[in-house]
Formats: C-alpha cells, sequence, structure tokens
C-alpha cells in the first residue's frame, strides 16, 4: 500500500516583491535555513467533470524537487489533508485509483491540469536544529491540459508543519505574516486556483435555500449522510481506526431518515434506495461487528485471573480474531469495489439532484417532523412493552433486539427534526440513546454468548480445557441479565411523562 503521512499547511497571496519578516521573531525559530530552489513539473488528474476537485480531493504525478511520484490529498479540515504517496509510474496507481472510486466512479481519470512551480524552499529550525516547518515561495506557471487551454501564473507562499509538530506553531507563523502584511491566500489549493483562472471549475453541489420546510430540514439530512457515506469510503479501504463504524453509521443514519420520514419523500421512489443501504450496512457491519465482539473478548479474558486461564486461551482468541478481522475486511473492501456500490451512490446523487417530495415536505417543519419522530417513539413503546412482557430466554433476546433497533431509529429521527424543534429534539436523543446504548450491550452480550461457546467447543475438539470460554460464558449471561433487570427503570425515564408534549410543541 502507499505510504500516508498528515500534512498541515498554511497558504498565502504573495508577488515577487513580497517581503518576508524576519520569522526568527516566532516562538521557538531559531533560525531560517535556505534549502535552494527545486523545479516543479506536476500533472493534475481527474474526471471530465472534475469530480475530485469538487470534492477537494487531489490526484498528481510530479517530478522534481525531493518527493516525485504520485500524491493524493484527501480532506481532513480546513487546512488539514492526508497525503498518500506512490512511486512514480505512467499510469494512475491501483492503490491511489481505488481510494477515488467513490468520487470518479467509473469515469476515466486523465490529466486536466498540469503546474510548474519553482520553488524556493527554507527551513524553520529550532536551536537544536530540528524542523519546526518547511517555508516555500513558489512561482507558478498554470496550463489547462482538458476543458480549455487558457494559462494562468502568479505567487504564493506556503508554510507546512514538520512532521508531529503542534498546528499551534502555525497560528504564531500566520500572526507574524499576517502582522507584515501577507494575506491568507483566497484558493484552498493551487489545483483549485489553477481551474479558476484558466477555465471553468467543478460544478459543486446546489445550494441549499435553507431550512424553511419539513422537506428542507430532510434534505439536508439527506445530503449531510451521503455526504459522509463518501468521504469514509477512502478511509475504509486504508483500514483506517473507526472508519468502518462510522460509515455505517452514516448508511444506517440515511436508510433510517428515508423510512421514517416517508410523508416528506415519497417510499415508492426510496425504497429501492432503503434497500441497497441495507445491503451495504450489512457488508460493513461483518467488519464492524467482529471489531466490537473481539474487543470485548479481550477484554474479558485480560481480566480472568492468571491463576484462572487454563490452556493457550490468549493465544485461540488471538487467531481468531486476526483470521475474523481478515475476512471481514475482504467483505467490506469487495463491497465497496462492486459495480452495486457505485450504483447505490449514483442512486443517492440522483435522489439529491431531483428529491420526491411529497405535499408535506412544504408543510411547517415543527408539526411534520414532530409527527414523524412520535410515531417512531410509539413503535419503540410497543416493542419495549413486548419486551418487558416476555420471560428470559431466546423470545426475550429477540424482542430487545427489536427495541434497540427502534430506539435507534427514534434516536436518527430525533436528528433530522433537532434544527427545527430544537432542545425538545436534543432530550429526546439523549433519552433514545440511553435506552439504545442498554439494549445494545445486551445484544452483544447475546453475541458475545454465541462466540464464547464457538470458541470453547473448537478448544475441546483440540484437547485444550474450554475452562475459561465456560467461564466468561457464564459473566456474559450474568450481565444480560442485568441489562434486562435494568429495562424498566431505563424506559420508564426515557418514557418519563410530558415527552410527546414536549415534542408536539
Amino acid at each position: 500500500m502507499a505510504d500516508t503521512k498528515r500534512e498541515i499547511e498554511r497558504k498565502y497571496e504573495a508577488t515577487p516583491d513580497t517581503p518576508m519578516p524576519d520569522l526568527t521573531k516566532v516562538a521557538g525559530v531559531a533560525r531560517v535555513v535556505g534549502k535552494g530552489t527545486a523545479e516543479l513539473d506536476a500533472v493534475y488528474y481527474d474526471t471530465d467533470d472534475l469530480r475530485l476537485a469538487a470534492a477537494s480531493v487531489t490526484l498528481r504525478r510530479r517530478t522534481g524537487g525531493t518527493d516525485a511520484g504520485w500524491h493524493l490529498k484527501l480532506p481532513v479540515s480546513p487546512g488539514v489533508r492526508d497525503e498518500i504517496t506512490a512511486p512514480l509510474s505512467d499510469a494512475v496507481p491501483a492503490d491511489l485509483a481505488g481510494l477515488v472510486r467513490a468520487y470518479a466512479r467509473n469515469e476515466p481519470l486523465h490529466p486536466v491540469v498540469r503546474l510548474l512551480s519553482s520553488r524556493d524552499v527554507h527551513h524553520l529550525v529550532d536551536a537544536d536544529g530540528t524542523l519546526l516547518a518547511e517555508l516555500s515561495r513558489d512561482a507558478v506557471v498554470a496550463e489547462r491540459l482538458h476543458g480549455g487551454k487558457a494559462t494562468a501564473q502568479w505567487d504564493e507562499i506556503e508554510v507546512e508543519l514538520a512532521d508531529g509538530g503542534d498546528p499551534v506553531f502555525l497560528d504564531a507563523v500566520d500572526k507574524r505574516l499576517r502582522k507584515a502584511g501577507v494575506r491568507a491566500a483566497a484558493a484552498p489549493s493551487k489545483l483549485a486556483r489553477a481551474l479558476t483562472e484558466t477555465g471553468a471549475g467543478p460544478v459543486g453541489p446546489p445550494e441549499s435555500s435553507g431550512s424553511r420546510t419539513a422537506g428542507d430540514h430532510v434534505l439536508a439530512y439527506v445530503r449531510e449522510q451521503t455526504d459522509a457515506i463518501i468521504a469514509y469510503d477512502p478511509g475504509v479501504r486504508r483500514d483506517l481506526p473507526d472508519a468502518v463504524h462510522q460509515m455505517r453509521v452514516a448508511t444506517r443514519r440515511l436508510r433510517s431518515a428515508l423510512r421514517t420520514y416517508r410523508k416528506v419523500l415519497d417510499r415508492d421512489v426510496t425504497q429501492p434506495v432503503i434497500d441497497e443501504l441495507k445491503w451495504l450496512a450489512g457488508e460493513l457491519g461483518v467488519a464492524r461487528d467482529q471489531e466490537v465482539l473481539a474487543e470485548r473478548l479481550h477484554g474479558m479474558v485480560d481480566a480472568v485471573p492468571v491463576t484462572l486461564l487454563l490452556g493457550p486461551v490468549a493465544a485461540r482468541l488471538r487467531h481468531w480474531s486476526v483470521a475474523g478481522a481478515d475476512a471481514a475486511r475482504r467483505t467490506a473492501v469487495a463491497a465497496l469495489d462492486s459495480d452495486r456500490y457505485l450504483a447505490l451512490l449514483d442512486s443517492l446523487d440522483a435522489l439529491r439532484a431531483d428529491p420526491p417530495l411529497l405535499k408535506a415536505a412544504s408543510g411547517a417543519p415543527v408539526a411534520v417532523l414532530a409527527k414523524a419522530v412520535l410515531k417512531e417513539y410509539d413503535r419503540l413503546a410497543t416493542r419495549t412493552d413486548r419486551a418487558l412482557s416476555l420471560p428470559a430466554g431466546e423470545e426475550r433476546d429477540h424482542a430487545m433486539h427489536d427495541a434497540r433497533k427502534a430506539a435507534k431509529r427514534a434516536r436518527y429521527a430525533a436528528e433530522v427534526a433537532r434544527p427545527a424543534l430544537g432542545k425538545a429534539a436534543k432530550r429526546f436523543g439523549k433519552r433514545m440513546k440511553a435506552v439504545q446504548q442498554m439494549l445494545g450491550d445486551h445484544q452483544d452480550s447475546v453475541v458475545a454468548r454465541e462466540a464464547l461457546r464457538e470458541l470453547a467447543i473448537k478448544a475441546h475438539a483440540a484437547g485444550e480445557s474450554a475452562f475459561v470460554w465456560g467461564l466468561l460464558y457464564g459473566r456474559e449471561d450474568a450481565r444480560a441479565g442485568a441489562r434486562e433487570a435494568e429495562l424498566p427503570a431505563v424506559w420508564a425515564e426515557a418514557s418519563a411523562p410530558g415527552i410527546r408534549a414536549a415534542l408536539d410543541g
């Protein structure tokens, strides 16, 4: 896989005559060391309609300087990007092409802009000679290669934080530069400026007209979760911590919103999307469920006194975890590489571009959204009452799991409504989250017991002691019983009198 680093930088407007202030006046800077001038030649790749640029993603092939090769930059936050590099080659590296697949879909990537930069490099170092930041003065010439033939040129200053540096240092440098009259760059990147000054730039999604109606609120949530699914795609492929979880949550939130607000968006149109979101959440769920279960079981084994650890318990659990994680990751990445996934993303684009709004979409948001939230609350109440009416056992386990899913759906419904309903929706959401978490711990215990049973069977078949697996099974059984005993009190607090009146406003 390609190498990755976190890039934190600031960009500034400049001319060839822009004076540079004395940066040794910045706290911590002992010297400014000249490193010479480099001639850089970078060709940026994108689709015909500039889909990468529209998402603030850049993919380039660069020669010259100390880091020749392919560079993919993915936005993290303003001024912060993850830079993934690959060795120099003629074609776009397969690893990098995969990381932008959610943006490019099946559209080919080809050269769109060439940037020639004469870069004068200086290092800001401390008294020990440790690099704090790299300051570059660039004289840039841009040539449009696709979508026009224009050229442009400008000068700019970049200050990039050294690896592992404190971002606060850039604030101090920024203050010194601004005091000297150096202004922050208007464009977020060289590519963005080049596209703007040499022809048509990327076409972003249509601007929201505000949240005046129920439909406005629902569509804003749909856009937010759709963007989240795409943004977390590269992280899942890179196996970043929590990426699978966050992408799965966005998928579930979006699916829940489309189901809950069927009076706002035509369910006949959205049902195929709902079905595909369920499929994607299921494929991602294999990896997420394995991750959660492995963490739970490892924690339980670590808590067992050494005197009770009979047999190769840690080794067996480690082997089980690694094998399960590898299989789960392959399942998740295979889903993202499938044509079915790309078709889902296309359908989400179509839904955003031409939403199937119903009559209620034009209604007052408080009335329409509150009614939908309360309907989800009633669903949760019915499922919780059923769970409470059943004796302990498998049927009750299933009923509590159904209640958990209803609590999550009610919570997500409140998220959509929160901008309109304010504090009432916020308080409601917190109550639903408490119910969801308690029921979630119960369900995790159900799943853990099944895994422990399988581990015990394998240990016994291998001639190992199954004592620890039985011990842990018993502890999980007791934990599940405790959650069941807590349910009446947790539900009574969550369904306190006045909740309906609060949401109804």
